[in-house]
């Protein structure tokens, strides 16, 4: 095969090239439906309601973290059949997801179906005789079979496999998948936290020999750039991923999916929604969301789910959920899903008030109260806590950032870095009320407002 390099442009990395080989490897992945479909799902759910220009896909991410898969595979000095193998599973590692990427995961009781579940439905499809044969015949140097393709799933669902720093690349605190989103994610929101000097971090990156193997390591020259990436996912994190308005929005959608899908089986006014996929998905998961509390086998109870309602979830995007909140929007019943979708239509947002983590138990017990004595004038979605904790990076475990020094010894990267010593398996904690904005001016509200917060804490507008 002519070496003819294919040429992405890319906003994040430029001039992404991939060989004709290269490119033989991952298109006929890349022109599948359920890769296409990938086009259609936001990457950071409903962040662009905060930050406009946050309209990036999950297809152009997994696009850039193939590429950012080869070049470290390259650097790595990994051979052909191994790195087609790892392009291919990092083009396909979010494949499972669905509609507003994380924030749908929120629709089952406590998040006990994530994107990962589904991802094995989705990378089975593939896995035909059919398939082979069509990616063989422009593969012949590097066919596939089921045996490589079981490799691929195993990097992509953390399973053992034959050369760990293959799956390293794939899904580890120094992937592909982070050096891309974080990089991307920032630049499509406009603002500089997530950036961080990736080419020194990918000339660093090295195999390093660790108590169990081959691992994924970085050259004690790295040191700097790594301490600046880990300060950057920080930074992201608290500014950009769980800001209080994106969260509270997320929130707010997920209580409009519940409201629906509790409405949807006996309230014939969403007879129509019913029909749709996005109306049968949502009554599947209210049924599972009762069952699951009553079932002893849970993990069979959420096979069956997946198994059953994996036909409909592969067609679900964005779009889905778009059409409903439009079509939920324009009725005028007073039922809290039409007011929920024509908060969300008309981006009324709610408002949000910081609540010290110290003071969480009694900011919950108020609030309870509150609900108690005035359920008939407010709505439960209407005043919600919200917490969400994060670690920046977790130095236990099986998958500690190692680092070669220059006297070839081999540690984990707080024993050398201050930095990341102080923030290593730290849990830090955002919590806050949000609060319907128009209720938000409710001398009961403000008053609540008040009692919660020992003093006052600036609202959130």
């Amino acid at each position: 095969m002519n070496n003819i390099y294919h040429v992405i442009k890319d906003p994040v990395h430029g001039t992404m090239q991939f060989t004709s080989e290269e490119d033989a490897w991952v298109k006929p992945f890349i022109d599948s439906p359920h890769y296409q479909r990938l086009r259609h799902i936001k990457q950071m759910g409903m962040g662009d309601f905060i930050f406009p220009g946050a309209v990036h896909t999950r297809f152009n991410h997994c696009m850039g973290c193939c590429y950012v898969g080869s070049q470290i595979a390259h650097k790595i000095r990994l051979s052909d059949e191994e790195r087609q193998l790892v392009m291919i599973a990092c083009l396909l590692h979010d494949i499972g997801h669905g509609p507003f990427s994380h924030a749908f995961e929120g629709i089952f009781y406590n998040k006990c179906i994530r994107h990962e579940a589904w991802t094995p439905y989705f990378l089975n499809d593939f896995k035909t005789s059919d398939f082979f044969q069509h990616y063989n015949r422009t593969n012949s140097k590097h066919p596939l079979n089921e045996e490589k393709f079981n490799e691929i799933a195993n990097m992509i669902m953390h399973k053992p496999v034959k050369r760990r720093v293959l799956a390293d690349i794939v899904s580890s605190q120094l992937d592909a998948d982070r050096l891309d989103y974080l990089l991307r994610d920032s630049h499509f929101c406009g603002v500089q936290y997530g950036e961080f000097d990736s080419r020194w971090m990918l000339h660093c990156l090295a195999i390093v020999q660790s108590h169990d193997g081959e691992r994924l390591g970085i050259t004690h020259k790295g040191i700097g750039v790594v301490e600046h990436y880990l300060m950057a996912r920080r930074l992201m994190i608290r500014n950009i991923y769980q800001l209080q308005k994106k969260l509270a929005l997320e929130n707010l959608v997920i209580q409009l999916f519940a409201n629906v899908a509790s409405s949807l089986e006996e309230n014939n006014a969403y007879a129509q929604l019913r029909q749709s996929r996005l109306g049968q998905f949502l009554l599947a998961a209210n049924q599972f969301n009762r069952d699951i509390k009553d079932v002893s086998n849970i993990d069979e109870h959420r096979r069956r789910f997946l198994e059953t309602n994996y036909p409909v979830y592969k067609e679900l995007c964005d779009y889905d959920v778009f059409a409903m909140i439009r079509q939920l929007a324009e009725v005028s019943d007073g039922h809290p899903a039409t007011q929920i979708a024509a908060r969300v239509q008309q981006r009324v947002l709610p408002k949000t008030m910081r609540i010290n983590f110290t003071d969480l138990e009694k900011a919950t017990h108020l609030l309870n109260e509150f609900k108690a004595k005035h359920q008939k004038d407010f709505q439960d979605w209407q005043l919600v806590l919200i917490e969400s904790p994060h670690r920046s990076y977790s130095s236990g475990g099986d998958d500690p950032i190692l680092v070669v020094n220059e006297h070839g010894e081999v540690n984990p990267i707080d024993k050398y870095s201050i930095m990341i010593d102080a923030i290593s398996n730290k849990l830090e904690h955002i919590a806050f009320l949000s609060v319907d904005k128009m209720i938000a001016d409710d001398k009961r509200v403000t008053e609540l407002m008040k009692s919660i917060a020992k003093h006052p804490v600036p609202v959130d507008v």
